[in-house]
């Protein structure tokens, strides 16, 4: 069974928009996800389980080696509770990697934002809790920065060899 085998993937959009009954006002809300200097913003709203990245579904996100890294999310909370939500990630900056970091951050936080404000605070609880005692980056956000370089030296704390003959 291969990633896309989780059921979250969409085929068309316009099927899926087709078939969803009229709902009363409309239920979203907007995070965002940082690892170094790349962004991601979520939007989340009540849906069928889609999860897009810059329009695209996430088997087709490159680089494959860490594509289960995206997963993570949805593996440890189960895709039940992805299927009432859908989830736009638009991603900026950084590299592949950071990229990758910052967008399962956005998807975990939608996740916890959405259920706070529109389902119950016992399930939010939970789903924060399972997440955090996995991987705390999951939510909070990576503080580490890459230090400036300074003079006398290759690099920021490293100096130039001295002679004293």
């Amino acid at each position: 069974m291969g990633i896309s085998g989780y059921g979250l993937f969409a085929v068309g959009e316009r099927e899926q928009r087709r078939t969803m009954p009229a709902k009363g006002p409309l239920q979203s809300v907007q995070v965002f996800g940082r690892k170094k200097t790349a962004t991601a913003v979520a939007h989340c709203k009540r849906g069928n389980g889609l999860i897009k990245v810059n329009g695209r579904p996430l088997d087709q996100i490159e680089p494959r080696t860490l594509q289960y890294k995206l997963l993570e999310p949805v593996l440890l909370l189960g895709k039940e509770r992805f299927a009432g939500v859908d989830i736009r990630v638009r991603v900026k900056g950084g590299g592949h990697v950071a990229q990758i970091y910052a967008i399962r951050q956005s998807i975990s936080k939608a996740l916890v934002a959405y259920y706070q404000k529109y389902v119950d605070e016992a399930s939010k609880k939970e789903i924060k809790g399972i997440l955090i005692q996995y991987d705390r980056t999951l939510l909070v956000a990576d503080p580490r920065r890459c230090e400036a370089k300074k003079f006398g030296g290759p690099g920021a704390r490293a100096r130039y060899q001295k002679s004293y003959r």
